[in-house]
């Protein structure tokens, strides 16, 4: 295992640089100027051209490497930065660099992702097997429908609907901003409820293709109940399919909860990111791809080795 660990860690620059040149390369070829602000004033002309200048923003090869550089520690180690891991200045925020932006907002980004996949792993795992113990009755059918709503309803009409019904009108939580626990609340719920969805009805495929195989019949011929064979000798086997999915889901959680931060006005790192996007803000947008693209693939190389730990048959020299 610890070989395999450590293959996956020395792939991970190559994987990641990887997707900072395919960005590079879209954020680069999108129309627009970050230094065009229409809802403000602009910057005299000559403001602009050392800005341009400074940041190399008429000469793409020049941005490319001196970036990467800087971004990658490799400047630093050099003597040519200040600083490891600089991710540069917002070009649209110029009191604030992006290292700072990141700081204030992933921590909540993050602690809104992961709280979302908590709580679509506990409704999912409760509902698949529910609906697997009581495969064609009504439990299963309700459960299966409401999987269904969870995939089909978008997270953003799930949180208006949440934020109308137990903010404005109830008025048992917030109805914006982040002042503690209340206030996430509803956020990770709407989060929540399409990887729930997914996670209800993969468990309850597996659960039944489990409890047919022989050495559940077996458990049972020895006197074991159906629910107690369940638990004890087929949810090992039958989590295996989810948690194939909760490594991406966990980081789409944490990278796609920028329209539900939106609407619970959350001060995650989506509002800037999207902001960045029109802006052409290519600074920031380089530094968040970045640092979510490394979440992405450490979660996804936890999943693998949790894959050896949930069933030691599985040989992680063939994965990855």
């Amino acid at each position: 295992m610890t070989s395999f660990v450590l293959r996956r860690l020395l792939q991970l620059p190559l994987i990641l640089l990887a997707i900072y040149t395919i960005t590079f390369a879209l954020a680069w070829l999108v129309p627009g100027n970050p230094m065009d602000r229409p809802e403000g004033r602009q910057p005299p002309p000559e403001v602009q051209a050392a800005m341009r200048r400074q940041y190399h923003l008429d000469d793409p090869k020049a941005f490319y490497v001196e970036y990467l550089g800087k971004a990658t520690g490799v400047s630093w180690v050099l003597g040519r930065a200040d600083r490891p891991f600089d991710l540069g200045p917002s070009l649209r925020h110029t009191d604030w660099t992006v290292n700072e932006i990141l700081a204030d907002g992933v921590p909540v980004s993050m602690t809104v992702g992961l709280a979302a996949m908590l709580l679509a792993l506990g409704i999912g795992v409760a509902a698949g097997l529910a609906g697997a113990l009581r495969q064609g009755g009504w439990v299963d059918g309700a459960t299966q429908l409401v999987a269904v709503i969870g995939i089909s309803v978008p997270s953003f009409v799930t949180a208006a609907v949440l934020l109308i019904v137990f903010a404005a009108k109830l008025r048992l939580v917030p109805v914006g901003g982040w002042t503690g626990v209340r206030s996430l609340l509803l956020p990770a719920l709407a989060l929540s409820l399409p990887f729930a969805a997914y996670v209800a009805r993969l468990l309850r495929a597996a659960m039944i293709e489990q409890m047919s195989s022989d050495h559940l019949r077996t458990a049972r011929a020895k006197g074991l109940g159906r629910t107690q064979a369940a638990l004890r000798h087929a949810l090992k086997n039958a989590f295996l399919p989810v948690l194939s999915y909760l490594g991406p889901a966990t980081a789409a959680a944490v990278t796609g909860s920028f329209v539900v931060e939106k609407v619970f006005a959350v001060p995650g790192i989506g509002q800037h990111f999207v902001d960045a996007v029109l802006a052409k803000d290519i600074t920031l947008v380089m530094g968040v791809v970045l640092v979510f693209s490394t979440v992405l693939v450490l979660l996804n190389l936890a999943v693998d080795v949790l894959y050896a730990w949930v069933d030691p048959r599985i040989s992680l020299t063939g994965r990855g």
